[in-house]
């Protein structure tokens, strides 16, 4: 059939549960450093626990965009798979600031890393179904604005995610330090918080948004001419479009950048900024850089949102590509400039930068990539698409603490200079990339 045009509420609604996703995804990036670092991670093995996310999304978002694209149930086609990972994060929520309370188990530093890879692996079940539902609801030229309307709604979640600490410990006054060795209340109360936002945003996609059935999207149930299981997800690998396989080189060297920053950014901060030792994680100076670390994200993820409302008009304008390659320069600029700053306050400013970057990467490679993809293909080859963000974080996570450690001598603020630039060569990447779509 030929797909309708959603109302901007029901694409609200579709995507709303992304909001509640992404809430918790920011308390995890922007606390996760210091939650392990507070129970012991030193600097040169703390990317080697982020590795729990790539990890788990390189091997887990294939299966279920496989899967998902197979299973038609009472609920839908992809809503019983965000439901079941929204419940799993949640539960992970709850434990991981707690992982203190298992340390007669194993040391607290693995109990965190266990529930860090719970919560991960929980989210990327939740998370590509979304991408893939865009794809599945919207007809091609609504692609851009379901993704940029998604992209708007992940922006608030990771604003208050990412400012909730803050806002609890100076606005409510629930205290910001701890004993050495345990997490503050401030962090504690905000993982209960975003367990409950998760749950209920999930909820509301669940309840407002109606799948198409398989025989309105003229898919049948049962593909019987082609492998399924592991071998049809290889098949698909291999046999994926150029476009795809183009829009993987910008997304290695996106998210390899990403990844740098999130993990090293409190510690770069804190150093660089706030004038804290390098193993010195228990002082108030280390947890108000960790706070406005979280405020800092806020921003870049504020900015983001705003962004994400104005992309449909730019790319219309100079072309999704050129679009993406411009947001990707002004997101290096804004790491590079990091390392010339000594005023917490001015670093607001790089954060503009870093928030057109990353409202750009949420969006614009789905829009470019969904209009050259197959319908009974959708959840499969999103899931694929997925490999292009986790291979780079695992490289980035294998060698980029060592690389601090040994190379930078412990000097966390090279790894945002690195990253900075890996986001300048993805910017000049995307100019090769062929968008079926122009604008």
């Amino acid at each position: 059939m030929k797909k309708p045009r959603l109302s901007f509420f029901q694409i609200l609604s579709m995507s709303m549960g992304f909001m509640g996703i992404q809430f918790g995804f920011a308390l995890q990036n922007s606390n996760a450093s210091r939650i392990l670092q507070t129970f012991g991670a030193d600097m040169e093995h703390l990317s080697w626990f982020w590795l729990a996310a790539p990890l788990t999304g390189l091997v887990i978002q294939p299966v279920i965009g496989h899967y998902s694209d197979k299973t038609w149930t009472g609920l839908g086609r992809r809503r019983p798979f965000f439901l079941a990972g929204a419940l799993l994060a949640a539960a992970a929520l709850l434990l991981m600031p707690n992982a203190g309370e298992f340390a007669h188990y194993l040391p607290p530093m693995f109990v965190g890393a266990g529930f860090l890879m719970i919560m991960d692996a929980s989210i990327n079940v939740a998370m590509e179904p979304f991408r893939a539902l865009v794809g599945d609801m919207l007809p091609d030229e609504q692609t851009t604005v379901g993704f940029s309307v998604q992209t708007f709604l992940i922006g608030v979640g990771a604003v208050a995610g990412s400012w909730l600490p803050y806002v609890l410990a100076e606005w409510f006054g629930i205290s910001k330090v701890a004993p050495e060795g345990a997490i503050p209340d401030n962090v504690v109360f905000s993982f209960y918080i975003g367990a409950a936002v998760l749950v209920l945003a999930i909820l509301w996609t669940v309840v407002t948004t109606r799948e198409y059935s398989p025989e309105q999207l003229n898919i049948p149930h049962e593909e019987e001419s082609h492998p399924s299981g592991f071998s049809g997800i290889l098949r698909d690998i291999t046999h994926m479009p150029v476009t795809m396989k183009q829009l993987g080189l910008v997304q290695f060297f996106s998210w390899i950048a990403l990844f740098g920053m999130w993990v090293f950014t409190t510690p770069a901060i804190a150093q660089h900024v706030y004038g804290v030792a390098a193993d010195d994680t228990a002082s108030v100076a280390y947890q108000d850089a960790g706070n406005w670390v979280g405020i800092l994200f806020g921003v870049y993820n504020g900015v983001a949102m705003v962004y994400a409302l104005l992309l449909p008009s730019i790319a219309r304008l100079i072309g999704r590509k050129g679009t993406h390659a411009v947001s990707l320069i002004a997101g290096g600029v804004g790491l590079i400039a990091i390392y010339f700053i000594s005023d917490p306050t001015a670093l607001i400013y790089p954060m503009i930068g870093i928030g057109l970057a990353w409202g750009s990467i949420l969006a614009m490679p789905y829009a470019i990539l969904a209009p050259a993809l197959p319908a009974r293909k959708m959840g499969i080859y999103m899931g694929i698409f997925n490999i292009f963000i986790t291979l780079p974080q695992i490289v980035n996570g294998v060698f980029g603490g060592p690389v601090v450690k040994r190379i930078f001598d412990s000097q966390a603020i090279y790894a945002l200079l690195m990253s900075g630039v890996f986001l300048l060569i993805a910017a000049a990447s995307v100019l090769f990339v062929d968008d079926k779509v122009k604008k």
